[in-house]
């Protein structure tokens, strides 16, 4: 089953749309569209973490600048939810391009510990010089112009809209990753200092690769918007870049499936134990030492290992019966 959905990315994107259809029409659609975007979040950040190595503690930042820019243009400007959206894109992929000429040329506990102080830096920046233009500790309440039945008023037209989004970020990450240039990052990931003697511009690559996962953060940080119709100081909290790690590190670092497994996870655990957990965080601590010691490749990395192991006894079982003829 998991080398057909790994090999398959129709098959792939089916069963997650069957999936998240079943899951939303049996709970709730505002909640499962809330659950879809920070999937988006997620593989935007494995990609920088998964993929290229590196641990990002700020990572907030860049959804929050996506979050501002598509909030504060249909604010102050014009409530247009397509442009409002390419305006957040735009603005992630902008900061990530000026900020990533000084942060990709660091790595490891310089790489992570940057991004958080550029983050604190953002939250404070929105939270009082620039609060005019962003609201402060309020924030901006927004409303979004609809175009017959293009209504981001409409839960089940948010509902599918953000769906698609999902899986066309899957398809094009997807091919991404299992590109050349897929395959450059995480080799440049194991060795650099190798992808460099062999001619490489490293920089560039990783470059390209930081640029894109903000961007795909950012995406996320307006689809966020258009959902919730507001943007306040909470879509660029430092504090809350642990959520995408834990959930990175949960579904299995380095697979857009795993990403995908991590996000829903995260999810279900912070929106439905607290009902019956009152100090629900603490689990979370116990599934990041369960992680560490036992699972690490994560929940979707442990089927996989379990899939080829069994996979493996099968193909000895056959092999047997014919041994002994």
């Amino acid at each position: 089953m998991f080398s057909k959905v790994e090999k398959y990315p129709a098959l792939t994107l089916a069963m997650i749309a069957v999936l998240f259809l079943v899951f939303g029409y049996s709970t709730s659609l505002p909640k499962i569209t809330d659950f879809i975007i920070f999937c988006i979040f997620v593989i935007g950040f494995d990609l920088l973490y998964g993929h290229m190595g590196q641990l990002s503690f700020g990572h907030m930042l860049y959804l929050g600048a996506g979050a501002y820019g598509c909030g504060m243009f249909a604010y102050h400007v014009y409530p247009d939810p397509f442009l409002s959206l390419l305006v957040g894109v735009l603005v992630g992929a902008g900061l990530a391009a000026i900020l990533g000429l000084v942060v990709v040329k660091t790595s490891h506990a310089a790489f992570a510990l940057l991004n958080l102080a550029l983050n604190e830096v953002g939250a404070y920046l929105v939270l009082s010089p620039l609060h005019t233009w962003t609201g402060g500790e309020d924030g901006l309440s927004l409303f979004f112009k609809s175009y017959g039945f293009i209504n981001f008023s409409d839960r089940t037209f948010r509902f599918y809209f953000c769906l698609a989004a999902l899986l066309l970020v899957v398809l094009l990450v997807v091919r991404l990753v299992r590109s050349p240039y897929g395959i450059l990052l995480k080799s440049i990931k194991e060795n650099e200092t190798r992808v460099k003697f062999l001619g490489y511009n490293t920089f560039a690559v990783k470059m390209a690769a930081f640029v894109v996962s903000t961007s795909l953060s950012a995406f996320a940080g307006a689809l966020f918007i258009l959902n919730y119709s507001y943007v306040t100081t909470s879509f660029i909290d430092p504090l809350r870049s642990v959520e995408v790690i834990f959930a990175s590190l949960i579904g299995g670092a380095g697979s857009v499936y795993g990403a995908l497994v991590g996000g829903v996870c995260y999810k279900l655990i912070s929106n439905y134990l607290p009902n019956y957990i009152q100090r629900w965080e603490m689990f979370l601590g116990v599934i990041l030492l369960l992680l560490v010691f036992k699972f690490r490749t994560g929940v979707w990395g442990y089927l996989v290992i379990w899939r080829q192991r069994y996979e493996k006894a099968a193909v000895q079982s056959e092999q047997r019966p014919e041994d002994s003829r």
